[in-house]
């Protein structure tokens, strides 16, 4: 995986003045960090040398421009489909990575009866 992420842009590139925050081990450390200790929708914590949250975001944001996450998940298909771990019949397509070409016809667009008198029936 060293080698994947090897020819891509640092995440923790300096972009200022101040210290370079740490190892792009480290970040990806942090976001592995993550899931495997269920910390839905936050950030790993500071105190255990991930950095702050402001750098963790600029760094996420760096390697999404940069593709990291998209070469990552096409080279862990790969190797999943290398070992038999994937199984084909059973394969769900995510909206969020595949986009739908046609989608839904829209519904015929209904005038409004906002304002209008309803007919008279007797």
């Amino acid at each position: 995986m060293g080698t994947l992420l090897s020819p891509l842009p640092s995440a923790l590139d300096r972009q200022g003045s101040g210290a370079r925050p740490g190892s792009d081990r480290l970040f990806l450390q942090g976001i592995l960090y993550v899931p495997r200790n269920d910390v839905v929708r936050q950030l790993p914590p500071p105190e255990l040398g991930f950095g702050s949250g402001q750098t963790f975001r600029r760094g996420l944001e760096r390697w999404q421009r940069a593709g990291v996450f998209d070469r990552l998940h096409c080279f862990l298909l790969a190797e999943m489909d290398a070992v038999g771990a994937i199984g084909r019949p059973r394969v769900c397509v995510d909206g969020a990575h595949v986009r739908a070409k046609e989608g839904v016809p829209t519904p015929v667009r209904r005038g409004s009866t906002a304002g209008r008198r309803a007919a008279r029936t007797t």
